[in-house]
């Protein structure tokens, strides 16, 4: 069953990256319906290495500020909710109970580029279903790369050891700051069929 037209509108063709934000609130509700819907999305031997830091409170936003770029400081800080897409290196110590068909623990303990890299990959898919699961739950979003990394991970994941990928601004967006669309490149350019 194909999405009808307003759905794929409201996840990609109309979707835009917003850079204000209404003063409207993001529930605990609204966190817990999104994330309830990303969780569902594939990733290899269901290792779901992404980790999810939500920012809301204006003290967890004031210890972000140090890190973030000049371009994302004042969108950040005004959104209802920024989030930290990680992930934890270590994801392969759940997957006795996440993929238990096999010992996939073993594929990744013992061989440490093949575990960054797989929960890089994949913590990095999970971060996209993050941002369709927000449009899906009527929130608008604009991810952002611009920050510094090692900051981030001293200030929000000493502790735990997770390492952060990118940031998602959540919330509801003011028109007022969108940009002209860019364009996109076309089938030809970007895709072969063989």
């Amino acid at each position: 069953m194909s999405l009808d037209p307003a759905a794929l509108d409201t996840l990609f063709h109309a979707a835009r990256t917003h850079n204000k934000w209404t003063d409207t609130p993001v529930s605990d509700t609204e966190l817990h319906a999104l994330y309830e819907a990303l969780r569902m999305g594939p990733t290899s031997a269901n290792c779901s290495p992404a980790r999810f830091l939500f920012l809301r409170s204006p003290a967890a936003k004031e210890r972000l500020r140090p890190a973030l770029s000049a371009g994302n400081l004042e969108k950040t800080m005004t959104a209802p909710v920024t989030v930290i897409v990680a992930h934890d290196p270590a994801f392969f110590d759940l997957l006795p109970r996440l993929f238990p068909h096999a010992d996939a623990r073993v594929w990744f303990n013992s061989n440490a580029a093949l575990a960054e890299e797989t929960a890089f990959r994949n913590g990095t898919l999970q971060g996209a279903y993050l941002m369709l699961a927000a449009r899906a739950h009527g929130l608008d979003c604009g991810a952002m790369s611009g920050f510094d990394k090692a900051k981030v991970d001293e200030e929000f994941f000493s502790g735990r050891g997770w390492k952060s990928n990118f940031l998602v601004n959540l919330g509801h967006g003011d028109p007022a700051g969108l940009f002209a669309r860019s364009p996109r490149l076309d089938f030809h350019e970007a895709c072969e069929i063989l």
